[in-house]
């Protein structure tokens, strides 16, 4: 048995109603301080799982909001604020998954037959040209309307993403939310290793040093790959056990720990198997 451990093989991650209510906290801040919330990530998977809590979360906060005072004109309320996917290919991703909803899970049916939209709420804003990508950074930039912008590349090494972060980074108003893993020594791991730090750090974008003003934070949650628990309980799936375990394509420590964990496991039922970490 040979698969990729990568860099989940060492974590947990957390149940869903955890890293949702991380999310709401997110959210929360972004209205107060009249901020951005950047999200770095993948068009397939993680965009949509962050669409369909985003709107869960706007949605039942926005029930709340109705039986409170009205928002003032300068002000956006929970089911006012705008969630931008600046991504063509998270789009037409997205769209897949609307058009294959037929196999949806029985909750997300529950929302349809309530007439909400999970994947395609009045919120949901698709930027469909780089010249409206433009307009909506400088938009974003200079005004103070909170908002959630979705978009690639998930490292921070070009795409998109970038022009958000070199046009926003430098101010605290905003928030960089990191959904997903960091490559060693790329800018997203530069600026999400700035986290809590209390002096000032830097990141290179474009070939230009960049101050990391805005706030820096990390939910942990959304990736599609298998945490130690459920590669463990992969490796675990069939009657025998298996010849030998193979480790591939991920960072040391994390290969490891899975590779400990493993071997205490296969120990309670028994079994005999060889697990190798490849370097």
């Amino acid at each position: 048995m040979c698969w990729c451990s990568k860099h989940h093989g060492d974590r947990l991650y957390p149940d869903r109603s955890e890293r949702r209510q991380r999310l709401e906290e997110a959210i929360a801040r972004a209205l107060a301080d009249l901020g951005t919330i950047l999200i770095p990530a993948f068009s397939l998977g993680r965009t949509q799982e962050l669409l369909y809590e985003s709107k869960e979360v706007l949605h039942h906060k926005g029930l709340l909001d109705t039986s409170l005072a009205p928002a003032s004109d300068d002000q956006v309320n929970w089911a006012q604020l705008p969630v931008i996917l600046d991504s063509p290919l998270a789009q037409r991703v997205t769209q897949a998954y609307r058009e294959l909803h037929h196999y949806w899970n029985d909750e997300a049916h529950q929302r349809l037959s309530e007439g909400r939209r999970p994947l395609g709420f009045t919120q949901l804003v698709c930027v469909d040209s780089h010249a409206r990508h433009q307009q909506v950074v400088n938009y974003l930039k200079s005004n103070c309307r909170p908002a959630i912008a979705i978009a690639g590349n998930c490292m921070g090494s070009g795409g998109l993403f970038v022009n958000y972060l070199k046009a926003m980074l430098g101010d605290p108003r905003h928030e960089v939310l990191f959904v997903g893993y960091q490559v060693r020594n790329s800018p997203g791991a530069v600026i999400q290793a700035s986290q809590g730090r209390a002096v000032e750090s830097q990141v290179s974008l474009d070939g230009h040093m960049h101050l990391i003003r805005a706030k820096v934070v990390t939910l942990q949650g959304y990736s599609a790959h298998a945490d130690q628990a459920g590669l463990v309980a992969f490796a675990s799936g069939s009657k025998h056990a298996p010849g030998s375990v193979v480790l591939v394509h991920g960072e040391r420590a994390a290969k490891d720990a899975l590779r400990r964990t493993l071997q205490r496991h296969y120990q309670r039922y028994g079994w005999r198997c060889e697990i190798t970490v490849t370097e």
